[in-house]
């Protein structure tokens, strides 16, 4: 299969949605911008096309995936209830980086939600997604446009990558805004319960919400065994690099001189140090990739940087990969979450 590439220009933005609607009606394969990641894009009502997209991605068949919509009216047709939270979530943070877990109606075929009763919803606010699904008339399935387990993809680069051959179109929107994935949280209980942060913060949904549940994996805690996750990125290794990946937590200036105790004593291995701009000058040895992935008094820039700088650990080839903590509060629990999946929970910790 060709994978045709579409950059997303004004002169042509019209053709690039009828395009991408057509591929989509007809049962093929879209990869497009939202304002999180890159996503991979199917008719959430067409079983045969959304197994395309696990046999692409190489998706485990128990990761449910997430619907995409345009509207409120869309939603009504897929769920058999909306809670009064959901409607003030809605509200609050719709469209936007915010994924809603309901009960599903029978239209939803089965490998959507990997053969749960329930299924995940959220209306991106990235104009040209919406548009592609207002065009397809159809709620788009869509995880990330990446091969699974890898980081996901922040640029269209990244997605030829790794879906070259596999899909039918690629819509180039430049870079993504937000950079790791919506936050999900689980409506079916009460209360809610946050199964994955992200671009709408636990401390957003509190001040809005009052109580909210957290998953305790994202704790700290022990969870129990996720048999039948409701959420993508619950039960998998996700975001992982080819080389393996260490996540450093505790003092800057102790972080800084563990790492450069670890850089002294693997003279013959390439490492990469994924640092930020507060920590650049703590750093005595030099490793092979210095990253920095930006301010901590800007979270929002390190969500936004987090991908695209585990695919140049890639694209260097490096054996060693040392990244910087953060706090659990705010936008940090969602960079964490990502950090910690792309190092298989591989900690220093008491720094």
């Amino acid at each position: 299969m060709e994978t045709k590439v579409l950059k997303l220009e004004s002169p042509t933005y019209q053709e690039v949605i009828e395009k991408g609607a057509m591929i989509i009606k007809n049962g093929g394969l879209v990869a497009f911008p939202t304002e999180t990641v890159y996503g991979l894009g199917a008719n959430g009502l067409d079983q045969e096309a959304v197994c395309k997209i696990y046999e692409a991605k190489g998706r485990p068949s128990d990761n449910p995936m997430i619907l995409h919509i345009s509207s409120r009216e869309m939603l009504k047709k897929l769920v058999r209830d909306i809670p009064k939270a959901a409607e003030d979530c809605m509200d609050m943070f719709w469209p936007g980086p915010l994924t809603m877990i309901f009960f599903k109606k029978d239209i939803i075929p089965e490998k959507v939600c990997a053969g749960l009763d329930t299924v995940a919803i959220r209306m991106p606010s990235d104009s040209f997604a919406r548009n592609l699904i207002e065009g397809s008339g159809v709620p788009i399935a869509a995880p990330s446009a990446n091969t699974s387990g890898r980081p996901s993809p922040t640029k269209a680069s990244h997605v030829l990558e790794d879906m070259a051959g596999k899909i039918d179109l690629i819509v180039d929107g430049g870079p993504t805004e937000v950079g790791i994935e919506s936050t999900v949280l689980d409506m079916t209980v009460n209360p809610p319960m946050l199964l994955r942060p992200g671009g709408v913060t636990l401390e957003d949904l509190k001040a809005l919400l009052g109580e909210v549940d957290v998953d305790p994996a994202l704790l700290g805690g022990k969870p129990k065994e996720v048999l039948h996750p409701k959420s993508p990125g619950q039960k998998y290794k996700h975001y992982a690099p080819k080389a393996e990946c260490l996540l450093f937590a505790g003092n800057l200036k102790n972080v800084a001189k563990e790492v450069d105790k670890r850089i002294k004593e693997n003279p013959n291995k390439k490492i990469a140090v994924l640092a930020t701009e507060e920590t650049l000058d703590l750093y005595r040895e030099k490793p092979y990739l210095m990253i920095n992935m930006g301010s901590r008094e800007h979270l929002q820039e390190i969500a936004h940087n987090i991908f695209n700088a585990l695919r140049e650990c890639d694209e260097a080839e490096v054996d060693l990969i040392y990244v910087e903590g953060f706090s659990f509060q705010g936008m940090g629990q969602g960079i964490m979450n990502r950090l910690l999946k792309a190092c298989g929970g591989k900690v220093v910790l008491g720094l």
